[in-house]
């Protein structure tokens, strides 16, 4: 019974966003279609463990949802005594009236259900709204976030998330946000936090905040859906073609990020023949089309994109471009400065054999648990392996204990605790690389704080990593050759991967 309410919920998961979206084009208020899905998904609940999940669940789900938007009009009506247009509630009983009718509207075509989501997206991410109240808003009504949830990626209460989300929704009735694409003239102000919210949605699926899984494929899936259908809409703009080319390089790298039992699977060690090439190829050639239109004068979102293509480019790890990398990272910096970007900085420095001085940039960055998991490692290249030890209990107590981190670091606390009796400092050993699995990196929001840094940490036994069947060159290579193009409002700083 469990594993099939397990299949429902995870059904409502997948298609409540969809739905939500259609809803709130039909009913145009964005808290009675949540209101009303809520409910819908909780008659799911009840019905669908009888009966069995229907032949076309959203359709069903939609239905039931429009129904429920009709019940909570006529119970606001009864509670204030006052009316509501009457012609919406009209349409929408002229709708319940054929069942047949109402499963032939609902299973609408792809295409316009894509359209919803995107309109959607464009009203969370309206310029009359907060950057922090765009960015809860769409962790709500995109991602699904919970208030308390949200109060902990923006570091604040659930409270003042909860009337934050109100304040947004009353906003966008009150000022009568249309819920459309934007004009052409409108775009400029919109698109940075549009990019910025699919980007926010694959790094939520990419490094999940809360549970054990390395990923969560099915909301890795629907930001690249975005991310295609705004580049489709956009096809001349750079910085959806950008974000696209991000998300396709590091997709590309997921089914060598993890081993047949989940563990996670470091840089190092990953097999490069799982690499998706097509992905990689894609991915390339629309980095380098966006840079041509940009003059390349990269933003945050083309260097992050060049980065991975740096790592994609190579066969193996031993053959990394490190300086390549460090001066990639260097133009990310200028254009949008944050800890996470620092870190990964300071990785990718100690590859190039510069440990001390890893070290020392170390010290001007503020820490978190990535933080001090990165320096253990570099303090076991220098054979410093008590500390190291101490760094990695400070990592392990300062993450979540289901983090998928978790039993990799325990590995390599056990496994420095072991060097420090067998190996004496003076005789130094080489300890692996703090290599990160470069990918999207959250981007601190204003009001949110340092954000966790590439992952994962440097395998157990080093080796290097499998000869494949990647193409030393899928593409040309890009060659940013400036990042001090401004950061528009609303982009991420660093995405975390």
């Amino acid at each position: 019974m469990n594993q099939r309410y397990d299949v429902i919920a995870e059904t409502i998961r997948i298609e409540g966003t969809r739905i939500l979206a259609t809803l709130i084009r039909t009913v145009g208020d964005v808290q009675l279609a949540e209101d009303a899905v809520q409910e819908a998904a909780l008659a799911a609940l009840g019905a669908w463990p009888v009966t069995g999940v229907p032949p076309e669940p959203r359709a069903w789900l939609t239905v039931t949802a429009r129904r429920k938007a009709i019940d909570i009009i006529r119970r606001e009506q009864r509670r204030t005594d006052k009316e509501r247009d009457g012609s919406e509630l009209l349409e929408l009983n002229r709708r319940e009236l054929d069942q047949d009718a109402i499963l032939e509207r609902v299973v609408e075509p792809e295409e316009v259900v894509q359209d919803d989501l995107l309109r959607l997206i464009f009203t969370c991410c309206h310029p009359s709204l907060s950057p922090p109240t765009r960015v809860a808003l769409a962790l709500r009504t995109l991602c699904g976030l919970s208030p308390t949830q949200i109060a902990g990626v923006l570091l604040t209460t659930e409270v003042a998330t909860t009337k934050r989300l109100v304040r947004a929704r009353q906003k966008i009735a009150a000022a009568r946000i249309p819920y459309r694409v934007p004009a052409e003239a409108e775009l400029p102000d919109r698109l940075p936090a549009v990019c910025a919210v699919i980007h926010s949605l694959y790094t939520a699926g990419h490094a999940p905040a809360e549970g054990s899984a390395a990923y969560d494929l099915d909301l890795c899936t629907e930001a690249i859906r975005l991310a295609e259908l705004l580049h489709t809409l956009l096809p001349d703009q750079a910085t959806p073609t950008a974000v696209l080319a991000l998300l396709l390089l590091t997709e590309a790298r997921r089914p060598a990020r993890v081993d047949a039992a989940g563990a996670v699977v470091t840089l190092d060690r990953q097999d490069r023949s799982l690499w998706d090439q097509e992905l990689i190829a894609r991915g390339v050639a629309l980095l380098n089309d966006s840079l041509e239109r940009s003059d390349r004068q990269a933003d945050a979102y083309q260097l992050q994109a060049a980065i991975a293509a740096e790592h994609a480019r190579v066969p193996s790890y031993p053959a990394t471009d490190w300086r390549e990398i460090v001066r990639l990272y260097d133009l990310l910096l200028e254009v949008s400065p944050n800890p996470a970007a620092e870190l990964a900085r300071v990785v990718a420095i100690a590859e190039t054999g510069q440990v001390t001085t890893a070290l020392d940039l170390l010290t001007e960055i503020p820490k978190n648990s990535r933080w001090h998991a990165i320096r253990a490692e570099l303090l076991a290249r220098q054979s410093r392996y008590p500390e190291a030890v101490t760094e990695l209990t400070k990592a392990l107590a300062t993450s979540p204990l289901n983090h998928p981190e978790r039993p990799h670091r325990e590995h390599r606390q056990s496994h420095f605790q072991h060097l420090s009796i067998t190996h004496p400092p003076t005789h130094p050993q080489p300890a692996p690389h703090p290599n990160p699995e470069p990918g999207p990196q959250s981007a601190p929001h204003p009001q949110s704080g340092p954000q966790p840094a590439p992952h994962p940490q440097p395998a157990p036994h080093p080796q290097p990593a499998p000869q494949s069947n990647l193409r030393p060159e899928p593409g040309p290579r890009p060659r940013p050759e400036s990042g001090r193009r401004p950061r528009p409002p609303g982009a991420p700083a660093e995405p975390s991967s």
